[in-house]
């Protein structure tokens, strides 16, 4: 008899970068890189396991803007260019390698996996958006939705109603892809106010997930911890924490799986290693240095000196480190079932570029566990967290914490020296964007165009993943110069919708150029 469920969860997101006014741009390569090394190898592992008869359970964020990038023809088009650039990369380095075997058998696996991914990407229509559905029609996956530009609510409270438009607009967006609302939501970065749950009730949203402290330290503390879901005092909107004993296990690179020195070395890539002109055609035209995904050595060690990949050594680590998060997670359960007298869920949550991407072995480890779960052992099963609401539906009561996830917890991430500058201009217009909802409240033509690509333009503002960037201190110009360019595009709109001088042909350019959600409706923002 089953004493336990675990929820496992992967979060996929990416802020929405798109640059049609260049023919190449650096910072798309995030969303090319993600489709190679993640999102395609986790639907190669659902199609085998559904092919193979094996039951499974995952949840899964798609964020609205990852969508987006998904459903968009012109980057659709661009990652066909840079996988075929990848091909023939892959196809000159199994000749470069020919004396090299313990590279060269490397460089046909790139070779294969390259064109398999070409393959699946062209099977699907070229928008990955059908084929996480399909795993959602079968029963595999849950798929829940994000902020729409996975805005930062806690610091976006001074202005509720663009809380109200990012969950509004992420709802409505999810549900003319995949034609029916979604039951639960990915809070970005886990950011969470008390009170905020509201915002999801009116949505109709069912449950959301939060880091443990924020349940931990409700009031009242649950009785469960975070093994068991609470309902938020007033909305009744579920809440889901992570637990931290599992999540350690596979996402730290230290204490974790991905550190183990027989999986790929995600920082020896051939764009850095090889000489400058062999590899000059397939990194950025402007001869700036990229990762290409083809990568030769294993971590090996805590040093510099790097030794072959050996990909069978990887697949035996990957099948033992499953066993061992499956006996874990037995023992775990075990233990809290005889303590707590009913069944914990563990929920487990991870970033999806995890697995594939920063961990190149995350997908066959996955689809490892699942296997091992559902054939050598009967103490856990794989649930969503809607499926546990309806088989336990009776949950305690509690007003949760403010917390987040990442660096201490409490937001200091998204608000701290490197990034403090942007809250009052982002508080500024969210203000404006409610002025403009209210004075304009049914528009048509030009000034109803203008009105909605304000709204666009102030979400994309809103994006924490700059906040983050430059909080990190990597890419910050990027970072910096996409807040300034969405608040100022925002500004003239605001201001030429006020002096009714809206320019139509600026306004068709960043149509075009900021082309996210094109059934956006302004009045959402009030």
């Amino acid at each position: 008899m089953h004493k336990g469920y675990l929820c496992l969860v992967l979060h996929g997101h990416l802020p929405f970068v798109r640059h049609p006014e260049h023919e190449d741009f650096l910072e798309e390569d995030w969303f090319y890189e993600a489709i190679t090394e993640t999102y395609l190898p986790l639907i190669w592992a659902y199609e085998k396991l559904v092919n193979d008869g094996i039951d499974f359970r995952i949840t899964m964020t798609l964020s609205p803007s990852l969508l987006s990038m998904f459903c968009d023809p012109l980057l659709q088009g661009r990652y066909l260019k840079h996988i075929n650039r990848l091909i023939e990369l892959a196809h000159k380095e199994t000749e470069r390698t020919l004396r090299q075997p313990e590279f060269n058998g490397l460089a046909k696996m790139y070779l294969e996996q390259f064109y398999r991914a070409r393959d699946t990407f062209q099977k699907y229509d070229r928008n990955l958006t059908v084929a996480f559905k399909k795993f959602q029609d079968l029963g595999k996956l849950e798929i829940i939705t994000c902020g729409a530009t996975h805005g930062y609510f806690p610091l976006m409270d001074v202005c509720r109603e663009s809380i109200k438009a990012q969950v509004k607009v992420a709802v409505s967006h999810y549900e003319s892809i995949f034609g029916s609302k979604p039951k639960g939501i990915w809070l970005p970065e886990c950011g969470y106010l008390p009170g905020q749950d509201d915002i999801l009730k009116e949505a109709g949203l069912g449950y959301f997930f939060t880091d443990s402290h924020g349940v931990l330290h409700g009031t009242p503390r649950p009785k469960y911890g975070v093994f068991a879901p609470v309902y938020c005092k007033g909305s009744g909107v579920a809440s889901f924490a992570r637990d931290l004993e599992s999540s350690k296990q596979v996402w730290s690179s230290i204490e974790g799986y991905p550190g183990d020195y027989n999986y790929r070395e995600f920082y020896r890539d051939i764009g850095f290693d090889l000489e400058f002109d062999y590899i000059k055609p397939y990194i950025h035209p402007d001869g700036v240095r990229t990762n290409t995904g083809i990568k030769y050595h294993r971590i090996t060690g805590p040093g510099n000196e790097k030794q072959p990949y050996v990909p069978q050594w990887a697949a035996e680590k990957c099948a033992e480190h499953a066993g061992n998060f499956m006996f874990n997670r037995q023992k775990q359960v075990e233990y809290l079932y005889d303590f707590m007298k009913q069944k914990p869920i563990i929920v487990s949550p991870y970033d999806a570029e995890l697995f594939g991407h920063w961990w190149y072995e995350g997908p066959l480890w996955l689809d490892f566990l699942i296997r091992k779960i559902a054939c050598d052992q009967d103490e856990i099963s794989l649930i969503t967290a809607s499926e546990y609401l309806k088989r336990h539906p009776r949950n305690q009561v509690s007003t949760l914490s403010m917390s987040s996830w990442g660096w201490k917890g409490y937001s200091e991430m998204w608000l701290q020296s490197a990034n403090d500058w942007i809250y009052r201009h982002l508080h500024t217009a969210s203000g404006r964007m409610t002025e403009l909802a209210k004075a304009y409240p049914n528009q048509n033509g030009l000034l109803k165009r203008a009105l909605n690509q304000a709204l666009r333009e102030l979400l994309l503002a809103q994006s924490s993943d700059w906040a983050f960037i430059m909080g990190t201190g990597t890419h910050t110009s990027y970072a910096v110069r996409r807040t300034k360019e969405h608040l100022l595009r925002f500004t003239r709109l605001y201001e030429d919708t006020k002096a009714n001088t809206i320019d139509e042909n600026w306004l068709s350019d960043i149509e075009y150029k900021d082309n996210i959600f094109p059934e956006i409706d302004y009045r959402v923002h009030q």
